[in-house]
């Protein structure tokens, strides 16, 4: 399985993210320091999330989109207030980030995971525990759930509310 810097090294034009969850990884270091009141930087020491961003960044720089559509409950759990907290660093290393509450996509056929989609033809199926822990990564270029998760991502972005103008409740 390629690590996600190779993913994101290969990607050519466009990387497409969709979010479905109200909480992940509750193991995180950042989000407990968050939660304590002891994050004011969202990098801070992070060397992963720092990581992430100089790969978007490089990738970005290469010409490829991201965009990032999170489909979430209100009144948000407090990961998804974290999440929010974190965002504008990915906007600034070249990220378009947007938000859907859960109650404007019942009528959006949705995947029954998180995926990534890259370059329109690879996608990485993301497969959480009960508790939002990170189980597995399966890759497929199958057609059926490429399409599914295209037209997905592409009907929560078009309602989705871009991370500048989301106000938490």
């Amino acid at each position: 399985m390629p690590t996600y810097e190779e993913l994101l090294a290969s990607t050519q034009h466009s990387a497409i993210h969709l979010e479905m969850r109200d909480g992940y990884m509750p193991s995180d270091p950042a989000f407990a320091a968050w939660k304590d009141g002891k994050l004011i930087d969202p990098v801070g020491g992070d060397t992963d999330f720092q990581q992430w961003l100089d790969w978007v960044s490089a990738a970005t720089s290469r010409g490829v989109e991201f965009r990032r559509a999170r489909v979430i409950s209100v009144p948000e759990s407090d990961y998804i207030r974290f999440e929010h907290f974190s965002s504008q660093a990915n906007v600034e290393a070249g990220e378009n980030i947007r938000w859907l509450p859960r109650r404007r996509a019942t009528d959006i056929a949705l995947p029954g995971n998180d995926f990534w989609v890259f370059d329109n033809e690879l996608v990485l199926v993301l497969h959480f525990t009960g508790d939002g822990e990170l189980a597995d990564r399966e890759l497929t270029r199958d057609e059926r759930v490429l399409r599914l998760c295209m037209s997905a991502f592409e009907a929560v972005w078009e309602r989705a509310v871009p991370h500048k103008d989301y106000r938490l409740s």
